[in-house]
């Protein structure tokens, strides 16, 4: 490979050693392996430009046009769009390698077509949105291992183990993941899949819904929980997350606690606002999973959220209500 300066000072590549080759490759992959392979030691990533496949109609023949990723030009996909505060990769990379198989049947033979690169080659893959593409396999350990629910951090961990030349970035981990979870829901909205899911495992739930198609406030619990919940029916902890997730809903989170002093989740709800009609629904919800009006909970636990307090004296009238100290310290310490 060689490098040198042009006359107007841009940066000219050859290549012409490294690809200029007699070699029969067995198949159409292992011409894109053998110059995937070459391509990363020189320091730039070969993409396919072109290729088509022999299927016996007039006109159609295989062949494999081989190119550097930085060739041609950016396109945008909207032409009224124009980026001023991003670059694009692309500067009009001269590489070209074809590849066609071999008149004989014995196998795939390469051509190059230009041996120059306009630009330097890369010191490191290390972020290149290419260069750590997931492969098939990696992409089914990453499906496999959300199943487990093992965090994204550790796959990317377990990959990059398995693979001393992974590029791969958290961001891809989690776009694979998120390409996973459209494929299983489908046309389904996150709304339509979560009720999905909720009849599909047995789940008590409740919803009310406005305009005949919008979801207003929605409740569930699991069946498990509601055994606990009437069997340790004393102190429960109520608290909400205000527009944490990707509902930009409330939600309202339900905590029993067991005589042994440990906590189990008895049920859970999105609601559509603050107000306190919401919130009184909500536990409504809740009083309804307990099997006798006389063994209603006694005492409760919140922070200083007015709403909720007033909701639980309408709800529960003879319920004791405690203030959270760990919000108390909280907001001691704040002000």
């Amino acid at each position: 490979m060689n490098v040198e300066n042009d006359e107007y000072g841009g940066v000219k590549v050859d290549c012409f050693d490294a690809f200029n080759t007699f070699e029969l490759f067995g198949s159409r992959d292992e011409v894109l392996q053998w110059t995937r392979s070459l391509a990363h030691d020189i320091g730039f990533v070969a993409v396919i430009m072109r290729s088509d496949t022999n299927t016996g109609v007039r006109g159609r023949a295989s062949f494999l046009l081989i190119a550097c990723e930085r060739s041609g030009e950016y396109r945008p996909k909207k032409h009224n769009l124009v980026r001023t505060c991003t670059s694009s990769r692309k500067c009009g990379c001269m590489f070209k390698l074809r590849a066609k198989p071999d008149s004989g049947g014995e196998g795939w033979m390469v051509k190059l077509i230009c041996e120059i690169h306009n630009h330097e080659m890369t010191k490191s893959f290390v972020g290149h949105p290419y260069a750590g593409q997931l492969t098939k396999d990696e992409k089914n350990i990453v499906i496999d291992m959300m199943k487990s629910m093992v965090q994204p951090r550790n796959i990317l961990l377990t990959l990059k183990e398995h693979n001393d030349n992974n590029y791969t970035t958290i961001k891809q981990i989690y776009n694979a993941r998120h390409a996973y979870h459209s494929s299983i829901r489908g046309s389904n909205t996150k709304m339509q899949q979560l009720m999905m899911l909720l009849d599909r495992d047995q789940y008590v739930h409740w919803h009310r819904v406005k305009d005949d198609n919008v979801v207003r406030d929605l409740f569930w619990s699991h069946p498990d929980a509601v055994k606990l919940t009437n069997s340790c029916n004393l102190v429960f902890l109520i608290d909400s997350t205000y527009k944490t997730n990707s509902y930009k809903l409330s939600l309202l989170d339900i905590v029993g606690v067991t005589p042994t002093g440990m906590t189990f989740s008895v049920g859970f709800a999105y609601l559509e606002g603050e107000r306190i009609i919401n919130v009184v629904w909500a536990l409504e919800r809740f009083r309804d999973l307990f099997m006798r009006d006389d063994a209603l909970l006694e005492v409760n636990v919140t922070d200083r959220d007015l709403s909720l307090i007033n909701a639980v004296k309408t709800v529960f009238p003879d319920c004791t209500n405690l203030l959270c100290r760990f919000h108390i310290d909280k907001n001691v310490k704040a002000k």
